[in-house]
């Protein structure tokens, strides 16, 4: 009978199989070249969109009207006399108030039309429903030229040219029917379930929709108010053409008071565009963490 003697091979001489296994790289992990060049590449996209704003605001400091021809002489002379000018020796204030009211008239009136406009579309089904949306939509091509002379004769028969709720009414004219279809598709992703859940309960139609839908639409209603809001406060044509007095004039009107025939205050301008901005970043940072969220939801379903 013969044994068999069995022979441990040398450490050196080990199967590499034997090794342990490198780490996968998991899926949507990036290598450093792929980090360092997408960081790159939004650090320079970011000085790109900055670099409009930083170079109003560099103008603005600049005490003579034609210090934009030579940017390069404004480093020696910076100063804020623009901005107290601004302040002291213009409408400013009543600009910004006319503006806040307008603008803040139209986001409440036109969102609270859009929403419910939006809704019925979404939820109920009457005699030319889908011919209602496509009138909203037909709207939205004609050119503000064409509008003007109506509008204006219809405000001058309702008596209110000259005043805030007419142009908030011309401006919800022409956010409604955008803000509505933007809703329709947000609200088209709300479960039905959730409305007849609401009438069990009890609840009347409106009393669903104010209860348990608009909560659920909070950042749809931020996407269309944003609109509203920016529609409203940026307009040139309807407000300078509506508003008659110099002291109900919106910002966007005021800043033309700078240009006259033959000449044009740019530091002025520039001085009263960035105090302009500061209300707008406010509402900005008010609703930007429903602005995503709005955005995409409203075209996945609808």
């Amino acid at each position: 009978m013969s044994t068999t003697t069995l022979q441990t091979p040398p450490a050196d001489q080990v199967p590499a199989d034997d090794e342990s296994p490198r780490k996968a790289r998991r899926r949507g992990d990036r290598g450093i070249a792929a980090s360092l060049t997408s960081h790159g590449i939004l650090i320079v996209a970011s000085l790109i969109a900055l670099f409009p704003v930083a170079w109003l605001f560099f103008l603005s400091l600049g005490p003579d009207k034609d210090d934009y021809l030579h940017p390069a002489g404004i480093w020696d002379k910076m100063t804020f006399d623009n901005y107290s000018f601004v302040l002291q020796h213009t409408n400013f204030f009543e600009w910004m108030k006319t503006s806040l009211i307008v603008s803040l008239g139209t986001t409440i009136i036109g969102v609270m039309v859009a929403a419910t406009t939006g809704y019925a579309v979404s939820r109920m089904r009457f005699p030319g429903y889908k011919k209602f949306m496509w009138v909203l939509l037909v709207t939205q091509m004609f050119p503000i030229a064409v509008l003007i002379v109506p509008m204006y004769q219809i405000l001058s028969d309702l008596q209110l040219i000259d005043s805030y709720l007419g142009l908030i009414l011309v401006y919800c004219s022409t956010a409604v029917p955008y803000c509505a279809w933007l809703l329709k598709g947000y609200f088209d992703t709300i479960p039905f379930e959730i409305d007849e859940a609401g009438r069990v309960d009890g609840l009347s139609p409106f009393g669903t929709f104010a209860r348990l839908i608009l909560p659920l639409a909070k950042p749809g209603l931020a996407v269309a108010g944003f609109y509203s809001f920016i529609t409203a406060f940026g307009e040139v044509a309807f407000a300078s053409t509506f508003m008659l007095s110099d002291t109900k004039y919106t910002f966007a009107v005021g800043l033309q008071s700078f240009v006259s025939e033959h000449d044009a205050q740019r530091n002025l301008m520039a001085a009263t565009a960035v105090l302009v901005a500061i209300p707008v970043s406010a509402f900005f940072y008010l609703v930007q963490k429903n602005l995503v969220s709005g955005l995409t939801a409203g075209g996945t379903k609808g």
